[in-house]
C-alpha cells in the first residue's frame, strides 16, 4: 500500500508540472469571463421570460376587464327589454369573470417583484463581469509584458554567453598568434646567429652569400668592361670612317 501511494503522489506531481508548463493564465481568464457572460446571458433570458409571463396575465386581465363591461351593457339592456333571465345570466357571468380577476392581480403582483428582483441582481452581475473584463485584460496585459521581458531577458543572456565565448576563442587566437610570432623571431635570431642552419633558404649559409655576392660583383667588372671595350671600338671605327671620308672630299676639290 504504501508503494502505491508513493506511485500516485509522484504521478500528481508530474501531472502537475506537466498542466503547470502548457497553463496559460490567459486562457484560463478568458475561458472564466466567457463562463460569466453566459450566467448573465442566462438571467437576461429568465428576466425576459419574467416579463413576457407578466405581459400575458396583463393582456388576460384586460380581456376580463374587457368581458365584465361588455356583460354589464348586456345585462343592462337586458332589463331594459324586460329579459331579467338573460339580465341575470349576464350579471352571474359577470361576477365569474371579477373572481378570476383576483388571483390575477396577485400573479401580476408577484411577477413584477420577481422582475425587480432579476434585474437588480442582472444590474449586479453586469458590473462584476464588466469589473472582470477590465482586471481581467490588465492582468493578461501584464502577463504579457512579463512573458516578453522573459524572452528578451533569456535571449540577451543566451548572446552574452555566445560573446563570452567568442571573447574567449578570440583571446586564445591573440595568444596563440603572439606566441608564434615570438617563436619565429627567436628563429630567425638563432638562424643569423649560426646555431641553426636555414635549409628553407637556397643561397646557403653566411659564407656561401658572401661568395656568391664576389662572384656576382667580378660579373659585373666583366661585363662592364666588355661594354667599355666595344664601346671604344665603336668611337675608333667612327673616327677612321670620318677620317676616310675627309680625304676623299679633299682629293674630289683637287681634281
Amino acid at each position: 500500500m504504501g508503494l502505491i501511494n508513493r506511485f500516485m503522489i509522484l504521478l500528481k506531481q508530474k501531472v502537475n508540472i506537466l498542466l503547470n508548463r502548457f497553463e496559460d493564465p490567459r486562457e484560463g481568464l478568458d475561458y472564466s469571463y466567457t463562463k460569466q457572460v453566459e450566467l448573465l446571458n442566462k438571467l437576461r433570458r429568465d428576466i425576459a421570460g419574467v416579463i413576457t409571463a407578466k405581459k400575458q396575465l396583463e393582456m388576460q386581465k384586460a380581456k376580463l376587464w374587457e368581458n365584465i363591461r361588455t356583460l354589464e351593457e348586456q345585462s343592462r339592456r337586458s332589463i331594459s327589454q324586460n329579459r331579467e333571465d338573460l339580465a341575470k345570466l349576464a350579471l352571474e357571468r359577470k361576477n365569474a369573470n371579477i373572481l378570476q380577476l383576483q388571483p390575477l392581480d396577485k400573479q401580476i403582483v408577484d411577477m413584477k417583484t420577481e422582475q425587480d428582483k432579476l434585474e437588480q441582481t442582472e444590474k449586479r452581475l453586469a458590473t462584476k463581469v464588466e469589473e472582470f473584463r477590465s482586471k481581467k485584460e490588465v492582468i493578461k496585459a501584464q502577463y504579457s509584458a512579463a512573458e516578453a521581458q522573459v524572452r528578451i531577458k533569456e535571449s540577451v543572456t543566451g548572446v552574452s554567453e555566445e560573446m563570452a565565448n567568442v571573447g574567449m576563442a578570440m583571446s586564445r587566437a591573440e595568444d596563440k598568434t603572439e606566441k608564434m610570432k615570438a617563436k619565429a623571431q627567436a628563429l630567425d635570431e638563432m638562424i643569423d646567429s649560426g646555431v641553426l642552419t636555414d635549409y628553407t633558404n637556397k643561397g646557403g649559409d653566411i659564407i656561401e652569400r658572401e661568395l656568391e655576392k664576389v662572384g656576382v660583383a667580378a660579373s659585373v667588372d666583366e661585363e662592364l668592361e666588355k661594354l667599355k671595350a666595344e664601346n671604344a671600338k665603336k668611337k675608333k671605327k667612327s673616327a677612321l670612317e670620318q677620317q676616310q671620308e675627309d680625304q676623299e672630299k679633299k682629293q674630289e676639290v683637287e681634281v
